[in-house]
């Protein structure tokens, strides 16, 4: 057990020597901070938008037969959105449907407010740059009668990288001009609420025409406008980052952070949160307009198949199967915070954190839940994920709203068993250790 802990000590020596410092630094640097704390507005909207969605294409084929109650009732409901599809289809087009706008303030409002600039005029800044480039108002013939309009192709999932660009360098920008005095300073008994717009008139004009020249270079030279040239140039790096050694990858990284006690989901969401939310928002365009969706590592994947449903394997085998007073008593106070995805009681009363036992089996059944998972997603057994459930959802149910999939409930339930069957061996082991412990005290 001393040389045990003496290798535990020196692994965590070194964690803390070349790892933590460079994680701790990832983490609050402030342009990814800012993209990682910026996405966690689209949260709202992406639930709204998915309950759109759910509300006006309910599950259920026009060909299913009303046999009984539910199906009659089904094919009701299907009749009835059906008929009211484009009032139940607001919510989804003015939320997922122009989720890139939601981007560009929710990033920019936290840089801004990061550099301490009026976060609220460097966001309608930003907006207003972005909107130039990606949705011009173009003029359409109604009849006999010119209409202009906003066109919202560009401002879906696919321009979210494009919009977190425009965010990021257009405060850059206003912060570079602002903190050399290049503004309009206004007198000193004028309200800030009055000066502060004025302020910014020169970071908004030296930003319009950068952006609209780099537009319309890149339309020039490529046919494309510059939200669609970011789009084409980060596809790779989307494809990739969804590729299934990639989320093993993350998976593995993830449960390392955390055995040192490290908070491994916020280690790593900052690269994580922009591909799952854009992923599910692409899938959800794809599910609107009839195409497949093809995103997998898209929403709560990670979630769903990785902590919520090893935490509930771990808390099952400490109530059936572990003896110790220790992990008793924890599985007595635990079960309601984890039912709703809440394992901190667990992560800090077994503890988790440096113990060799729950990280070989945590690891273990993570990267195996990830792998059948992704498997059963790319094969069409189980659905994509497409809609955005709130995360305190308990995990079976959010499986199922997420992809809207029953299978999707019962490939949980099956890893469930694998992971108690993994996870199993180790926590007899702990136990047995923590009770031998509890004898010779």
């Amino acid at each position: 057990m001393d040389n045990q802990n003496l290798f535990i000590t020196k692994i965590q020596e070194k964690i803390e020597k070349f790892i933590l410092p460079t994680a701790s630094k990832l983490s609050s640097q402030r342009h990814l901070a800012s993209i990682r704390d910026g996405l966690t507005y689209l949260v709202p909207f992406t639930i709204i938008g998915g309950l759109s969605i759910l509300i006006s294409s309910p599950p259920v084929s026009a060909n299913l037969q009303g046999t009984n109650f539910f199906y009659q009732f089904m094919l009701a409901w299907k009749d009835w959105a059906s008929q009211y599809s484009n009032i139940l289809m607001i919510p989804y087009n003015l939320t997922i449907g122009i989720i890139s706008i939601y981007v560009v303030a929710g990033i920019t409002y936290k840089l801004a407010s990061h550099y301490k600039m009026n976060a609220i005029a460097n966001t309608l800044v930003t907006t207003f740059i972005f909107t130039c480039i990606s949705a011009a108002p173009e003029a359409y013939k109604v009849g006999e009668a010119s209409v202009s309009a906003i066109p919202t192709a560009q401002l879906g999932a696919s321009s979210m990288f494009a919009a977190i660009i425009v965010a990021i360098v257009g405060v850059e920008i206003n912060h570079f001009l602002i903190e050399h005095n290049i503004k309009i300073n206004m007198p000193k008994s004028v309200p800030p609420n009055v000066s502060g717009p004025f302020e910014v008139l020169i970071p908004l004009i030296v930003s319009t025409f950068i952006f609209f020249g780099i537009n319309l270079l890149c339309t020039s030279m490529t046919g494309a406008g510059l939200t669609q040239l970011v789009f084409k140039i980060f596809q790779p790096l989307l494809s990739a980052t969804g590729s299934l050694p990639s989320i093993l990858f993350i998976t593995l990284l993830t449960q390392i952070f955390w055995f040192f006690g490290i908070h491994g989901n916020n280690m790593v969401s900052a690269v994580v949160t922009p591909v799952t939310t854009a992923n599910i928002a692409l899938n959800l365009e794809a599910y609107n307009t009839g195409k497949p969706m093809t995103a997998i590592f898209a929403g709560s994947f990670n979630s769903i198949y990785g902590g919520w449903l090893t935490y509930t394997a771990i808390l099952i085998t400490l109530i059936i199967f572990c003896k110790s007073p220790q992990l008793k008593s924890i599985s007595k106070v635990a079960p309601i915070s984890t039912a709703f995805n809440v394992n901190e009681p667990l992560i800090f009363g077994i503890p988790t954190v440096l113990n060799v036992y729950t990280f070989f089996g945590i690891t273990l059944s993570s990267l195996l839940n990830v792998t059948i998972a992704y498997i059963s997603m790319s094969t069409g057994i189980v659905g994509k994920m497409y809609l955005t459930v709130p995360w305190t959802t308990p995990a079976p149910l959010a499986a199922f709203l997420s992809t809207m999939d029953f299978k999707a409930v019962i490939l949980w339930a099956i890893l469930l068993v694998l992971d108690i069957a993994i996870i199993l061996p180790f926590m007899k082991m702990y136990d047995k250790q923590l009770i031998k412990e509890t004898v010779e005290s």
